[in-house]
């Protein structure tokens, strides 16, 4: 991902997000790549998990010094190995998607 998909928020519009919001953002990405990976659809889920790392990539940059990012970085962890690796974590997708559903309250 050497080029962002999301170039206005890259330029920092997603900084000035409340972290509920960036991580609904996030959620929503990882939502449209389980429907396209439960359909069988492969290249436009890779396209949607491709959209919500480079998300929690910048989130991971907008909250540099706010908050401990270890966590942020486990959940780039476990997205990546369940959508591009052997899904070693045995990721559940539903449990996956109500990770970032508890931000609805939040927001």
């Amino acid at each position: 991902m050497s080029e962002y998909q999301h170039t206005e928020l890259a330029a920092g519009r997603w900084a000035e997000m409340s972290l509920a919001e960036q991580m609904l953002n996030i959620g929503s990405e990882v939502s449209h790549a389980n429907r396209r990976k439960s359909k069988g659809n492969e290249e436009q889920c890779r396209r949607a998990a491709d959209r919500a790392l480079e998300l929690l990539s910048l989130t991971i940059d907008a909250q540099r010094g706010k908050h401990d990012l270890g966590e942020f970085c486990r959940l780039y962890e476990v997205i990546a190995n369940f959508y591009y690796g052997d899904n070693s974590y045995q990721t559940d997708p539903a449990k996956l998607q109500r990770s970032f559903d508890i931000f609805y309250s939040a927001k």
